[in-house]
């Protein structure tokens, strides 16, 4: 059992790739910092946020279960947003083609633990 949410594979995962979408953030051209950089900052932080409420909640197996949604479904966000930033800026594309397969793995990790929650979970 797992005595922190630092423990979490996916908590792990999502917070070292919040670090390196951040980082790409700051790269784009300076019009996009409050707009394209700054919706990609919150996704990816979201994601991790999500993680970190829902195991607060985790004696509530429905509340914890929400919060994991609500990862996945910021983390589909992120790769939208990788995804825009790919076309409109072709300079950034080695970085984000490798945060779009490792969030691709992590959206594959958080369904996986979603899964094990709803089924397995004791609370």
């Amino acid at each position: 059992m797992q005595k922190s949410y630092k423990d979490l594979e996916v908590y792990r995962l999502a917070q070292e790739l919040f670090y390196k979408t951040h980082i790409l953030s700051k790269k784009l051209p300076s019009h996009e910092l409050y707009e394209l950089g700054s919706q990609i900052r919150r996704s990816s932080s979201s994601v991790v946020s999500n993680i970190v409420e829902g195991y607060g909640r985790r004696l509530y197996k429905q509340e914890f279960l929400r919060f994991l949604i609500f990862s996945h479904a910021s983390n589909l966000e992120t790769i939208n947003h990788l995804e825009k930033i790919e076309k409109l800026y072709p300079e950034h594309s080695d970085t984000v083609n490798k945060l779009l397969i490792d969030y691709n793995q992590l959206g594959i990790k958080i369904f996986n633990f979603r899964t094990f929650v709803q089924n397995k979970w004791k609370t």
